[in-house]
């Protein structure tokens, strides 16, 4: 049985469902050029309020993304990239598989071209 089949989400849906908003992704690039920011600091390079990126934040921190903590009274965030890698290394296995179904494709199509050749 599958993740899906169970109506459970696994780590990569949740990171491409964080990433499907284009808010959030410009969050994370905020967060991996500076190091470490506070809601504020982001709020302040974005057109959203700081409860809304509270709230993005949360989904990104869900999703393994970034983490969050407290220094004194701020709540600090950088970027957690093992989420990321793996979702990349995912996606290369994936179009790995999908080279290797076109590549079968292709040979197919190239044999079955050479014998209706060879046959007239």
């Amino acid at each position: 049985m599958t993740e899906e089949s169970r109506g459970t989400v696994g780590p990569v849906d949740s990171v491409l469902a964080a990433l499907a908003d284009p808010t959030r992704r410009q969050l994370l690039d905020q967060l991996a050029a500076q190091g470490e920011a506070t809601a504020t600091t982001l709020a302040a390079q974005l057109p959203v309020s700081r409860q809304a990126v509270v709230k993005h934040l949360a989904v990104l921190d869900a999703a393994g993304l970034v983490s969050g903590s407290r220094v004194g009274r701020e709540m600090r965030y950088v970027v957690r990239p093992a989420a990321l890698d793996a979702t990349a290394r995912w996606m290369a296995t994936l179009a790995a598989d999908w080279d290797r179904r076109l590549a079968t494709i292709k040979r197919v199509a190239e044999e079955a071209e050479a014998a209706e050749r060879d046959s007239s």
